[in-house]
């Protein structure tokens, strides 16, 4: 039997479609959402056999979190006699007496969720999710039956939840709540004290206080993005200068890209993109889209290896089959590559466009070390997330970006205009870190 805390009472009775809760660890957030989307499903009228019956879904982080968390909590909504006539542990599905059905999808596998139609769902944490999740997958399951949704979560920076609750806070067509440790009273002072003595300011500031401005647990890059100030602002396209690219090639999943140009000791990012499921010509459309002069196109060290279907690499395939300038990124460490990027954003001449660079900026500022709940201590390697496509695009950028740019800025050529290229060019070459940031670009013999 649930019986709702009083702060969510103003939730369970809003008439808006949309509805977004910023909310405290153990608050009980999702146990309110899931009632919720239950209560829903059960108040729609028993449909017609062919009639499609309503849908509704929960969708968290991953699948394997859905299934342990939130299928039980699902499983506790619907418990009551002849409420729930079905129960499908493998799908993660459950039919109610009506007709409805009740769905829980993991955002490790949007895909999943394609082809189906939605009445309602539950979004929760969705800063932990690729923001395209809702836009691109989500979203368009809404339109035919005006389905509602709910986006529940705690900060972690201001990335496309932050955003999205910039709407909802002034847009009374979203119902918005945001509820403090602090103010709740749900966990005791004791409590809170103990938590605040053990945890770092920044860490209670995000989990009990709901603050989007505190860095992130482990983040590489997250005070330094918050400490740059008018260095993130509109700094647009100069189409006197050369734009370079850097591509984070993703084989099986996303692909970023990050585009700068330079001028000087300035180095300004223009536009930053993450794309999935596309053919390498389709990135090359994607770059000849915009009217922008193009210099190097840089890409990582594996895009030299010959594919076994092709015979050719998708270094050789830009080359001579899309006539594309480009490069390897010089081959360091991935911890040689961070303190790259570190060096490249506390430059006080790095430049970031705020709003074509906004999911590249709030990546950066979320990629983080892994933690190793076991030893109680982080990891030196990176954690493997949504982040980590921008996150890889940007240190290539950065090994060469700071100098390599700027000295390869006389030698412009429009990426629409094929260049031929001499197929007896030699691969390899050795690059020192210390050739990124202060001596004379690699002769063109040394270069890929």
């Amino acid at each position: 039997m649930y019986n709702p805390r009083a702060i969510f009472v103003p939730y369970h009775r809003r008439d808006q479609r949309w509805a977004l809760i910023v909310a405290h660890r153990r608050c009980g957030k999702t146990v309110a959402a899931i009632n919720d989307l239950v209560a829903r499903a059960l108040h729609t009228e028993k449909v017609h056999a062919s009639r499609n019956p309503p849908q509704y879904a929960f969708v968290a982080p991953f699948r394997e979190q859905a299934k342990r968390v939130a299928f039980d909590y699902f499983l506790r909504a619907t418990d009551a006699p002849g409420m729930r006539v079905a129960t499908n542990v493998a799908d993660l599905t459950l039919t109610l007496f009506n007709g409805a059905k009740l769905m829980l999808f993991g955002a490790d596998n949007p895909d999943a969720m394609r082809g189906i139609y939605l009445d309602g769902i539950v979004i929760d944490e969705p800063a932990q999710m690729r923001s395209r999740v809702f836009t691109e997958v989500i979203r368009p399951l809404l339109a035919d039956r005006k389905g509602f949704a709910t986006f529940i979560g705690t900060p972690a920076g201001k990335d496309s939840f932050w955003r999205m609750r910039e709407i909802a806070k002034t847009d009374p067509s979203w119902y918005y709540a945001e509820h403090r440790a602090s103010q709740t009273g749900i966990l005791d002072d004791t409590e809170l004290r103990d938590a605040a003595r053990i945890m770092s300011e920044d860490e209670y500031a995000q989990e009990f206080e709901c603050s989007f401005d505190a860095a992130i647990r482990g983040s590489y890059y997250g005070k330094i993005i918050n400490e740059m100030g008018n260095r993130i602002g509109r700094y647009a396209h100069d189409p006197m200068l050369p734009v370079h690219v850097s591509l984070d090639l993703g084989y099986t999943d996303s692909t970023a890209l990050w585009f700068w140009q330079a001028l000087g000791d300035e180095l300004r990012y223009i536009r930053a993109e993450e794309h999935a499921g596309l053919a390498l010509a389709d990135y090359v459309d994607i770059m000849r889209s915009y009217e922008y002069v193009y210099g190097d196109v840089w890409l990582p060290h594996d895009a030299r290896a010959r594919s076994l279907q092709t015979g050719r690499s998708i270094l050789e395939l830009l080359k001579y089959q899309h006539g594309i300038k480009c490069d390897i990124a010089p081959e360091f460490s991935v911890q040689q590559g961070i303190q790259a990027a570190r060096f490249v954003l506390t430059s006080p001449t790095t430049y970031l466009d705020a709003e074509n660079c906004a999911d590249g900026i709030e990546a950066l500022r979320q990629y983080q070390r892994e933690y190793d709940d076991k030893k109680q201590t982080f990891k030196e390697q990176p954690k493997h997330d949504h982040s980590s496509h921008f996150a890889d695009s940007f240190r290539y950028s950065a090994l060469i970006a700071h100098r390599g740019a700027r000295e390869g800025a006389n030698r412009i050529t429009p990426i629409n205009s094929p260049v031929k290229y001499d197929p007896k060019l030699p691969f390899g070459g050795n690059v020192r870190l210390e050739d990124c940031w202060g001596t004379a670009r690699l002769p063109d013999a040394e270069r890929y």
